[in-house]
C-alpha cells in the first residue's frame, strides 16, 4: 500500500459530550499523550500495543486522534493512509466511556477526514470474537469482506482469525 502525501489531520473540534455538561475534542495524538493512551490500551486489550507501536505511528505521520473531555482521555483511533484507501489500524473508548456514542464518532471523524483525502475506502481488521465492535461497524455502514487466518496473538500462544470489513465512501 503506497502512503499519500502528508495531509493536516482533522480539525481539533468541539463536540457536545453524551451528558451536555461538558464538551469534547479531538487532537493529534503526540508522544507527551501516549502515557494516556497506553493506560487505556492495557485495560482494553489482552495483547495491547506497546509505547513503540504509538510512537511508530506518530512518527510515520498516520492519522493518530485522541478524543478529550477536559483533562479525560476518552478515547482514540490510530488510521494509515493509503492510495484511495485508509487502513484503521486501532480504535479504542475507555472502558467507563463506552456504550456513550464516541465510538460512533470517532468512526465519523475519520470516514470525514478520509474523504477530504480522496480515499474510497476504509478497511480494518477485527477479531473474530469481538462480535460487539463488529455490530457497531456493521450499523455504521461497513461490510464484511473476508477473513485472515490466525491473524491476532491469542492466550497460550495460540493466533485467532480476524474479520476483514470495509466502509466504501464513494459512489462507484
Amino acid at each position: 500500500m503506497s502512503a499519500l502525501p502528508s495531509h493536516p489531520a482533522p480539525p481539533t473540534a468541539q463536540l457536545p459530550a453524551a451528558n451536555d455538561a461538558a464538551e469534547a475534542r479531538l487532537e493529534p495524538m503526540a508522544p507527551d499523550t501516549v502515557d494516556a493512551v497506553l493506560a487505556i490500551e492495557q485495560r482494553c486489550y489482552s495483547h495491547p500495543w506497546t509505547r513503540g507501536n504509538f510512537l511508530d505511528t506518530i512518527a510515520a505521520g498516520h492519522l493518530a486522534q485522541c478524543l478529550w473531555a477536559g483533562d479525560t482521555l476518552l478515547g482514540y483511533f490510530v488510521a494509515m493512509p493509503g492510495y484511495q484507501e485508509v487502513h484503521l489500524l486501532n480504535i479504542t473508548i475507555a472502558p467507563e466511556h463506552q456504550r456513550q456514542g464516541w465510538a460512533r464518532l470517532l468512526l465519523d471523524a475519520l470516514a470525514l477526514w478520509a474523504r477530504g483525502q480522496h480515499a474510497d475506502w476504509v478497511w480494518l481488521e477485527v477479531r473474530l470474537s469481538n462480535v460487539r465492535a463488529q455490530q457497531l461497524y456493521l450499523r455504521h455502514g461497513y461490510v464484511r469482506v473476508g477473513m485472515r487466518k490466525r491473524y491476532y496473538p491469542a492466550a497460550h500462544g495460540e493466533r485467532e482469525d480476524a474479520v476483514v470489513m470495509s466502509l466504501r465512501l464513494t459512489t462507484p
